[in-house]
């Protein structure tokens, strides 16, 4: 039999980014509040010095990530092969803990820009008729750039981000972003210092007649006080960022920025160790009763809730929305269903340069730390004449500096030896970096679902991802590739290598791309291509509300915490506004 717990008024099942932020919102309305974390609880004294600087644990074991054996996922290209699992983590790191992916992500916090969010009108407004192929499926978002304004605002102030406006409020500022959508207020800090490697690059794309302007960071430039209380110190550019707890409190994450303010409220809780294998649906077939996990005793229980706040992974949210029968599965064949449509990933591709002529001092960096050009932004230029639709940022930032990863030796070297170890200590700190990271649409056979053949150790099925490169975000890719050779020749480095994607390729995951997956629980204004409305509220089940990268409807070229985020408060204000006071659909299915 399983435990029944006393009800509560809401349940959050993850604790990253969304559930802290969603957590502080709930109990400040008045409401009781617990959430449920699958992995261990990781505090801001975990996170002491030295413990997290350790390469071997975190860089190259992934001692901050789920475990594959029971979390994983199964991959395949096409409906024709058969998808097998993932045995390590490499194509993306999902997290694990209280903190989640916000723990060990790298800190750079964009925002979408206005055409991000409306991609299908843009499309509609730009390209010619028959230009798109045919099985690109595209969306807008069904909430605005000016809507979500001042809940991007909100959060850059609670991670304290460090930048330089480019846009403020229509006035184009010099060092900025000019490409960005316009901005209320300035950066709450200004951007981190300086590298050499900012300094070359910015010197090179300002030679090529672009706009450099500095990551926005959220590795915090100086000391800051949040909104909630919390206390954040500045960067030393210790180099480790991504896949690491923050050891000097510089990085934003849910511990630096907000679980210690909420965890101080009498009306909140969270456990961990809590596995949450379904949400359960009420009889009425319009809501949700809570949901049932399996404690880290190995006990069934069932948490009673008025509402219910999905909050995990991408991957993990559509996952068990499809084990709950929560919504209606996508069918790729019949272009039916929800829940799985509209998976995307994102395209990356890098140059390394090496001089000898230059030091770059990799041990020193920051994971925010870096500069940027969004003039290929898919807005900014024509891109219907070279034959894509979409648009990548290009990048340069220092590091990492570690033993392990920061090693680099020319190619042909040795893989071991004496040799290897000469052109290893000749080379360590010569080389630079340039990258590009993209947008990717949507296509009908790119998608989520649950696999046939392979099952966790509870029993259930696993989740399986149907996705390939698609020649559109290839083109897109090369044409990047192009515009950072031109800042290769720019700088004169003595040799380089290239990582490009080309028309043609296949995904291929055994190397790691990036942890922003989107879609497969997307939101919009029509139930019939939506998982959720436009205030993230399920369309089949009024008092669930399902957060994060699922919601998107295409993935764009810019990070997406900075929206995964607004989008939370913008959902959120309306259920203080509305929902509370009168719980029912926030928008008619017709």
């Amino acid at each position: 039999m399983p435990i029944n717990k006393q009800p509560v008024d809401v349940v959050i099942i993850g604790l990253g980014w969304t559930g802290s932020l969603i957590g502080m919102e709930m109990t400040d309305a008045g409401l009781d509040v617990v959430a449920l974390e699958r992995g261990a609880d990781r505090t801001k004294e975990d996170f002491l010095y030295p413990k997290p600087a350790d390469e071997l644990k975190y860089g190259v074991r992934l001692g901050m990530m789920q475990s594959p054996r029971t979390d994983g996922v199964t991959i395949r290209r096409n409906g024709g092969e058969t998808a097998l699992p993932q045995r390590q983590w490499t194509t993306f790191h999902p997290g694990n803990g209280v903190g989640g992916c916000g723990a060990h992500w790298t800190g750079v916090l964009y925002r979408a820009t206005p055409t991000e969010l409306s991609m299908k009108s843009f499309a509609d407004a730009t390209f010619s008729p028959g230009f798109l192929p045919e099985n690109m499926v595209m969306q807008d978002y069904g909430v605005t750039y000016d809507e979500l304004e001042p809940h991007f605002d909100l959060f850059e102030r609670i991670a304290g981000l460090s930048g330089q406006a480019g846009n403020l409020n229509g006035e184009i500022i010099d060092g900025g972003n000019p490409f960005e959508g316009p901005r209320s207020n300035p950066f709450p800090l200004p951007p981190l210092p300086r590298t050499l490697t900012d300094t070359l690059f910015t010197e090179a794309t300002q030679s090529l007649g672009w706009h450099p302007y500095p990551y926005p960071s959220a590795n915090v430039s100086q000391a800051y006080t949040n909104p909630y209380g919390m206390q954040l110190g500045p960067c030393n550019f210790c180099g480790f960022c991504s896949n690491y707890g923050c050891l000097n409190y510089s990085k934003a994450s849910p511990q630096t920025c907000v679980l210690d303010a909420l965890k101080r409220r009498d009306n909140f809780s969270y456990r961990t160790q809590c596995d949450v294998r379904r949400i359960n649906k009420a009889g009425d077939g319009q809501t949700v009763t809570g949901v049932t996990y399996i404690d880290g005793d190995g006990n069934e229980v069932f948490q009673p809730a008025k509402m219910v706040f999905l909050c995990s992974f991408t991957l993990s949210n559509v996952r068990l929305l499809l084990l709950s029968g929560i919504g209606q599965p996508y069918d790729p064949i019949s272009n039916t269903g929800v829940v799985g449509r509209n998976f995307t990933y994102q395209i990356t591709g890098s140059v390394d340069m090496y001089f000898e002529r230059h030091q770059f001092n990799p041990f020193i960096s920051a994971g925010g730390s870096g500069q940027v050009i969004d003039d290929f932004a898919p807005d900014a230029f024509d891109t219907e004449q070279h034959g894509f639709i979409g648009g990548s940022y290009i990048y340069t930032t220092q590091g990492p500096g570690g033993a392990i990863g920061g090693t680099r030796v020319p190619p042909g070297s040795p893989s071991w030896g004496s040799e290897w170890k000469r052109n290893a200590q000749r080379e360590y700190g010569h080389h630079m970096m340039i990258g590009t990271t993209g947008s990717n649409m949507a296509y009908r056979d790119c998608y989520l679902d649950l696999d046939p053949n392979y099952r966790d150790p509870h029993g259930d099925p696993l989740l399986r991802m149907t996705y390939d490169w698609k020649e559109n975000d290839m083109r897109m890719t090369m044409f990047m590739a192009d515009r950072i050779r031109e800042i290769v020749d720019e700088l004169g480095p003595d040799y380089h290598t290239e990582s490009f994607h080309k028309v043609g390729d296949q995904f291929d995951p055994s190397h790691y791309q990036s942890t922003h997956l989107t879609g497969g629980a997307v939101m919009g204004t029509d139930p019939q291509t939506s998982v959720v409305n436009r205030y993230l509220q399920h369309w089949d089940a009024h008092n669930l509300f399902v957060m994060g990268a699922s919601n998107f409807p295409q993935n764009m070229m810019h990070n997406p915490t900075g929206t995964v985020a607004a989008l939370t408060f913008w959902s959120v204000r309306k259920i203080r506004e509305s929902y509370l006071a009168n719980p029912g659909p926030l928008m008619s299915r017709s």
